[in-house]
């Protein structure tokens, strides 16, 4: 089989497309005909050696993809033919991957592979956030940063799926204040000055809740933005600063600081990406939910690919192509 692999440290020139052996799936494995994968960041981190978790070289990148099931194990709710998508934290960049039974979640027939591999890990980070670690509620308010991202994206379209009130956005360009609108924020903001925008467009209330992949130096001004009793998610970190919390103002207000690694919640629990994928599913098939997906690549042009996630020059989610 054909597939991307990272064979040095050394950026997104090492990811080389070779014809290597097909991975052989254990006892509780879906082996999948991969038709499309999902590009993120996090796999530019892995041409670095810099993600969180590091692999030996070489290997295959790809935590998302779709395709049809090959094989399944005996029991499962899985046929070969059986249109999926598959999560791991690696190997979704070849033509064949193999993903446990419990990641592997089922695909409508109306929605493209495309568009398949380009959900799971944002949409699912948003349905975790949002449900477990934030309890949103009807009508909460809600406010996104790096809305023009792929998490921002689909915070917006999942908060508005689960009954949002009003979600305000923050993003850095036009370009991504546009996608944001796009997806359903009523209130686009610029970086500069966005806490008095909060403060002015919620008449001085703040909002229920803060979606922010971006620490650096505007954490605080998004725990000043927070109502009382509200909660701040924190997704990651893009802007490069890890940020610390004047626990003081959680203290008087009543506020939470909550973490959300998605990654880590589905090592522990296993079973929750179908939990989630099943409340978010019928939003997906009736087109609420949409990655925006902003290119497509051919395999031999993942390098191409990874470039532009490094240059943070992609405003929407970029997808690899394995089958014609």
């Amino acid at each position: 089989m054909r597939a991307a692999r990272i064979e040095a440290f050394a950026g997104p020139d090492a990811v080389h497309v070779r014809e290597i052996d097909a991975p052989a799936p254990g006892p509780d494995e879906v082996l999948i005909d991969v038709h499309a994968a999902g590009l993120a960041f996090p796999d530019v981190l892995q041409t670095l050696g810099g993600h969180q978790s590091r692999h030996e070289l070489p290997f295959v990148p790809g935590s998302e993809f779709a395709g049809r099931v090959v094989s399944a194990p005996r029991g499962s709710r899985y046929r070969p033919g059986d249109r999926v998508v598959g999560i791991g934290p690696t190997g979704g960049l070849a033509q064949l991957a193999v993903t446990p039974v419990s990641m592997t979640l089922p695909l409508g027939q109306g929605i493209s592979f495309e568009q398949g591999a380009a959900l799971p890990v944002n949409y699912l980070t948003a349905a975790y956030m949002l449900l477990d670690r934030g309890g949103i509620r009807p009508g909460d308010s809600v406010l996104v940063h790096g809305a023009g991202g792929g998490v921002g994206v689909a915070a917006i379209q999942v908060a508005r799926a689960l009954g949002a009130g009003r979600i305000l956005a923050v993003a850095s360009s036009a370009e991504k204040r546009r996608l944001a609108e796009d997806a359903g924020a009523d209130d686009v903001l610029e970086i500069e000055g966005f806490r008095g925008a909060v403060h002015d467009v919620t008449g001085g209330r703040g909002v229920d809740l803060v979606v922010d992949p971006v620490g650096g130096d505007r954490f605080d001004d998004s725990v000043r933005c927070l109502a009382d009793e509200g909660r701040l998610l924190v997704v990651g970190f893009a802007a490069g600063g890890i940020p610390t919390a004047q626990t003081n103002r959680l203290l008087l207000r009543n506020l939470a600081v909550v973490g959300v690694h998605l990654g880590r919640k589905l090592m522990l629990d296993p079973g929750a990406a179908l939990r989630w994928w099943e409340r978010l599913l019928p939003h997906i098939e009736a087109g609420r939910l949409v990655a925006p997906v902003a290119q497509s690549f051919a395999l031999d042009d993942v390098r191409v690919a990874l470039h532009r996630l490094a240059d943070r020059a992609v405003a929407g989610k970029l997808v690899v192509r394995l089958r014609p």
